[in-house]
């Protein structure tokens, strides 16, 4: 019993058990901004897509060249799509972790033994969930990004020759 008054004795031990889930969450915001500013890019990118097919000659060349481009365009918005689900997830994830430890350390205070088990178990789950969520959304924006730097090589390719 005394390992936990220990614990909710002493400020730094709480301060750290709430910062960590706290600086996560800035960092999985961070990533959804620039996920949403990616997918905006992704969407303005197929609308002037189509507004170029619209105006060219179905039998040309270019024409090809930009309808083959608009099935690329779209798996990357999928992409982007469920690494911004990832990120959401594991920002909500985050910051219920971070008042799961509030809670908890609140608990070890006033001496609730069980229930700072209780919160700090339910603490870990949320943390660990939160950054399995951030992995997969980083490497389906990696994949993201690969397709991207794919369709640079394939539009430079083209209209070079």
């Amino acid at each position: 019993m005394t390992e936990f008054t220990l614990l909710g004795a002493d400020p730094f031990s709480i301060l750290t058990i709430v910062v960590a889930p706290a600086v996560l969450t800035n960092a999985s915001s961070v990533l959804a901004l620039g996920t949403n500013n990616r997918l905006a890019r992704v969407a303005d990118r197929s609308h002037a897509v189509t507004a170029q097919l619209a105006k060219l000659d179905p039998s040309s060349r270019y024409y090809e060249i930009s309808k083959a481009e608009l099935p690329a365009l779209e798996m990357r918005a999928q992409l982007l799509l469920q690494a911004l689900r990832c990120f959401y997830l594991g920002l909500g994830l985050f910051a219920s972790s971070a008042l799961i430890s509030i809670a908890g350390s609140i608990a070890v205070y006033y001496g609730g033994r069980s229930r700072f088990e209780i919160a700090a178990g339910i603490g870990v789950v949320c943390g660990v969930s939160a950054v399995t969520s951030l992995v997969c959304g980083c490497v389906l924006m990696i994949r993201e990004t690969q397709l991207a730097v794919r369709g640079l090589a394939y539009d430079a390719k083209s209209h070079s020759g």
